[in-house]
């Protein structure tokens, strides 16, 4: 089963310094037929203006794992990481027994682009943890390159969740399959671009909620970035 989610079909928010994308119900865009997608809980494709940002709050027990697509997103904790996170770093916060954070976008004159991301953890209760990795573009040229799994690789972060996430980029003849348990679940998000995905067409923004599928084919990428997610039923 592959169910289209078009962009323009995403919740929407404009509080000035951001502007926020939601594909699931989130503060103030609620609805139900969107609460997640297995154990994804939340992407929120966010812009912040220059020299603002989200100031100090909390959060427990949940995956938060940063995708940055433009700009520098700086990020302080309570654990004491002060951290910067530029475009091609996957940053993973686990939040397990509780953490405060902030983040701020401090370039003058430069928009952060980046996705928020909330996985449901496995474990519950666990001490707050801190991982960033830098993913070389060429590892998803043409590929699909895991970023972040509780079984992670050497340019992947961890992620006490059952989930695995996959970044690629996509163009012209550039194709790649990724094989799925038709148990689970899966979700497709295109970060820019236009992408094919078994048949479906989709363009920046747009997601494919997939279920009782064994594998995804990605092809006819026209300068494509895709994110794609191995989920929990």
């Amino acid at each position: 089963m592959l169910t289209r989610r078009p962009s323009n079909e995403r919740g929407y928010a404009d509080h000035g310094w951001l502007k926020s994308f939601h594909s699931f119900s989130f503060a103030g865009y609620h609805d139900p037929a969107h609460m997640g997608w297995g154990n994804l809980r939340v992407i929120n494709e966010d812009r912040i203006a220059p020299e603002t940002g989200f100031g100090t709050h909390g959060h427990q027990d949940m995956e938060i794992v940063s995708y940055v697509l433009s700009g520098n997103l700086a990020h302080q904790d309570s654990m004491g990481n002060v951290k910067g996170i530029p475009p091609g770093d996957v940053q993973r916060m686990s939040a397990g027994s509780g953490v405060k954070h902030s983040e701020f976008n401090h370039a003058q004159g430069e928009e952060t682009h980046f996705l928020q991301i909330w996985i449901q953890p496995n474990v519950r209760g666990i001490p707050p943890s801190y991982e960033q990795k830098t993913v070389p573009p060429a590892s998803k040229r043409g590929a699909l390159a895991l970023i972040a799994s509780h079984t992670p690789t050497t340019d992947a972060v961890k992620i006490h969740a059952d989930a695995a996430l996959y970044a690629g980029l996509f163009d012209g003849a550039e194709q790649a399959q990724l094989a799925l348990n038709p148990k689970r679940r899966a979700y497709v998000f295109l970060v820019r671009g236009g992408l094919n995905v078994n048949g479906q067409s989709l363009q920046a923004g747009d997601a494919l909620l997939v279920a009782d599928e064994s594998e995804l084919t990605l092809s006819q990428g026209q300068d494509a970035e895709v994110l794609v997610f191995d989920l929990a039923p």
